[in-house]
This record gives C-alpha cells, structure tokens and sequence, in this order.
C-alpha cells in the first residue's frame, strides 16, 4: 500500500456548538468506513472550537470520490447550524508513513 495523497479539513465551530461538532465528527467515522480508497480517517479536536480531518489515499481518484461523497455532503448539511465559517480544505501530498 502507497498512501501518496490526503485531504485536511478544519473546522471552526460557531459558539457554543463545539460539541455538537465534535459528536458529528464522531458519527462521520461509518461514512469514511464506507469508502473502499479512504486508506485511513481521522477526526481530532484542536480547541473547544476548533476540530479537524485528515484523510489519506492511495490514488487521486480515490481522492475525488471521498471529496464528492457521503461525509462532505453531511458537512454541508450541517454547516449552516454548526460552522462559523466555511471548511478550510486543503489537498495535500503525503511524504513519508510510518
């Protein structure tokens, strides 16, 4: 397995909806499970307001589907109540895995 390929997510939650956040992050774990090329998902806490996810792949196409799948498509959903501003999405190349 090569993974070569990730996407990072942060998130800011509006006041006081931190946890909600969080816990929606959480119920995301089964929707990434879904993905056959989502090599691994993570979902992690910076601050009371400040979340994140971090996926990784091995091809872009694999990539793409995650980025036009179940889990950015619940984000959307949800982000108008919970987020204070819009995703922070980065694609990034991953240089070394241990």
């Amino acid at each position: 397995m090569t993974i070569r390929l990730g996407v990072l997510a942060l998130l800011e939650a509006k006041p006081g909806k931190g946890d909600e956040l969080g816990a929606f992050l959480g119920g995301g774990r089964a929707l990434a499970a879904a993905e056959p090329g989502t090599v691994t998902w993570y979902a992690f806490k910076i601050s009371n307001a400040s979340y994140g996810i971090f996926d990784t792949f091995e091809t872009d196409d694999a990539r793409q589907a995650h980025l036009n799948g179940e889990i950015p498509r619940a984000l959307a959903q949800v982000g108008p109540d919970l987020l204070a501003q819009d995703p922070d999405i980065r694609l990034v190349d991953v240089i070394a895995v241990k």
